[in-house]
Order: structure tokens, then C-alpha cells, then sequence
């Protein structure tokens, strides 16, 4: 497999955000909790019109914050993507019943398919595999399906590291989004350094895999909340980036930003057209509003010319 060759990349590391980088953030997606949703006055007045908002589904967290969650911000013209955490259902019968509050009160049709953070089942369902064979997906008409990729691996499904279980699992994933209606992606766990994100791109392509990939980043935050969320979450070989930082003492109370990796991304992409890299997903580690902030700056900001939406109670 050819790697992509950074040191021959001109548009690279120039220490600020350029065209490529910022171009490669349009069409970002970002996710909230109903918790921080809640902070949110209106999310018209911090996000660009169209904005895919992943609501994400911490075990413990009411179906009912969810689905309100999903209600308030599709009213607001967002599409909502709500994370369905297959460790954290109960029963085949609540399943329905998510579904069938998410469309009924709050139009969904897209959801984010993943395992979940918690070890054991509350429920019989293990995995976004599990989710799928169900068909409830497919029976309600849902138009568009992402799953969880780990381009620096998981710890969670290969406890001996490496990648055999989760690329079998993409490859289950991959046979499914040939036989269904609905438009399929790949969301990532959030990285510090393109070059394990591109690598495992070219090795899913290699494999047969075509689902587009929408990139995880963390947005800016301050270095030690990274780092915290980083471990928490097994982030892998890109953790390096973030403790090289830290033994920087001019850059360690500065916060992180994501400029180099999108730059890295950009300039990949632009080499590759073809990459199954389409796109990326900021992780507003450090807060809405200083993410949302971060992205007008570079040019992804709310349509200020356009009145606001109405919303109901």
C-alpha cells in the first residue's frame, strides 16, 4: 500500500489556516447532549443553514431529553443524526419506540449506529451489527445511516489491538449498505494526525470498502481536556501530537486547534479526489460555542442574512 508522502507536499504545516483547510471543513457536521444543547439560545445564530447535528446518546441519558433534543433543533431547520447506542437499549420493543418517537415528534431519519460506551448489554443488542439485523431501519424508511470507524483501532471490540474485528465488522456494514435504500458514511473517533486517518482510508478502499469517510476532530479546546478525553476514549499512535504539545512550555496554555490535521487532510484530498475521505465531524470537546466560534472564524459561520427560524414551543 503507497502511503500518501507528506514531505512532498507543498501546502502543508504553514502555521495557519489555508484555502485547502478551510475548504475541507464545508459541510461539517458537529454533535451536542441535550445537556449542552440546553446552554444553545438558538442554534441558527451559531450554525452555517443545513448543518448535520449528531446528538449523542450517553448511557443513562431519558429517551425523552433525546427525542426533545431532536425536536427543538430540527425545528430550527438542522438535520439531527441521534446517536442509537446498542448497549444502552433495553429491548427490541424499546428500540421501536425510540424510532417511533424520533420520527413522530421530531421527523428524524438519519441516525448514527454505534455499540456504545459501556461494557456489558442492558439489553440484546452488542453492536451496530446487532441494530441492523433487526431491518427496523430499513421497515421505518430511514434515508441515511453512519457508523462508527476507529482508524487508530478499538481496544473495545480488539482487546489485543490491531483491527481484524472492527474491519470485519465495516466489512458487515459495507455488504449492508449494498442492499439498502439508505445513504451510508463512515463517522470517526476524533485523531490528532492525518497520517493514520489516510492510511486506514486506503486500507478500507483496498479492501473493498466504499462508504464515504467523515473524519473525527476534536475542535479547539484547551490541551489538557484533550488529552483527558483522548485517553478516555483510546485514542491511538496521534495521541503523540498532543503530548508533544504539552512539553512545549510557549505552546501549553494556548489552546488546540485543528488547523494542522485539516491542512494534512486537505492536501491529501486534493492529490486524491477519489479518497473515500469526503468530509469531517468536530467534537466540540471544548464547548459549543468556542467550537462554533472557531468555525465562523475560518468561514463556516450562520447565515446572518437570513431571517431567523421559527420556532415553536
Amino acid at each position: 500500500m503507497a502511503l500518501f508522502n507528506f514531505k512532498k507536499a507543498k501546502d502543508i504545516k504553514s502555521g495557519r489556516m489555508g484555502d485547502g483547510a478551510r475548504a475541507m471543513m464545508a459541510g461539517y457536521s458537529i454533535e451536542v447532549m441535550p445537556r449542552t444543547a440546553a446552554r444553545i439560545d438558538r442554534f441558527t445564530e451559531i450554525l452555517p443553514q443545513g448543518t448535520r447535528v449528531y446528538i449523542a446518546h450517553i448511557d443513562g441519558t431519558p429517551i425523552d431529553d433525546m427525542v426533545a433534543t431532536a425536536a427543538r433543533i430540527a425545528r430550527e431547520g438542522f438535520a439531527v443524526m441521534p446517536h442509537i447506542p446498542a448497549r444502552s437499549v433495553p429491548s427490541h420493543a424499546a428500540l421501536n419506540d425510540w424510532i417511533a418517537r424520533y420520527q413522530g415528534e421530531a421527523g428524524v431519519k438519519q441516525a448514527l449506529l454505534l455499540a456504545g460506551g459501556i461494557a456489558a448489554p442492558r439489553g440484546p443488542f452488542e453492536s451496530a451489527m446487532d441494530l441492523i439485523e433487526t431491518g427496523v431501519f430499513d421497515a421505518n424508511d430511514f434515508e441515511r445511516l453512519h457508523v462508527a470507524g476507529h482508524p487508530e483501532g478499538n481496544r473495545d471490540i480488539d482487546p489485543a489491538g490491531g483491527r481484524a474485528n472492527v474491519d470485519a465488522a465495516l466489512a458487515f456494514k459495507q455488504a449492508y449498505s449494498e442492499r439498502t435504500d439508505a445513504d451510508m458514511a463512515i463517522a470517526t473517533q476524533f485523531a490528532f494526525e492525518a497520517a493514520p486517518v489516510i492510511a486506514w482510508a486506503q486500507s478500507l478502499a483496498e479492501a473493498g470498502i466504499t462508504m464515504p469517510i467523515h473524519v473525527g476532530l476534536a475542535a479547539p479546546a484547551k490541551l489538557q481536556t484533550l488529552i483527558t478525553f483522548a485517553m478516555a476514549c483510546g485514542v491511538g499512535p496521534s495521541l503523540k501530537v498532543l503530548q508533544k504539545r504539552a512539553m512545549d512550555v510557549s505552546k501549553l496554555l494556548l489552546p488546540y486547534t485543528p488547523d494542522a490535521i485539516l491542512a494534512d487532510l486537505a492536501t491529501y484530498k486534493a492529490a486524491n479526489p477519489q479518497s473515500l475521505i469526503e468530509g469531517v465531524h468536530f467534537f466540540p470537546l471544548g464547548g459549543i460555542k468556542t467550537a462554533t466560534t472557531w468555525t465562523a472564524d475560518q468561514g463556516h459561520g450562520p447565515d446572518v442574512s437570513a431571517p431567523p427560524a421559527a420556532l415553536t414551543p
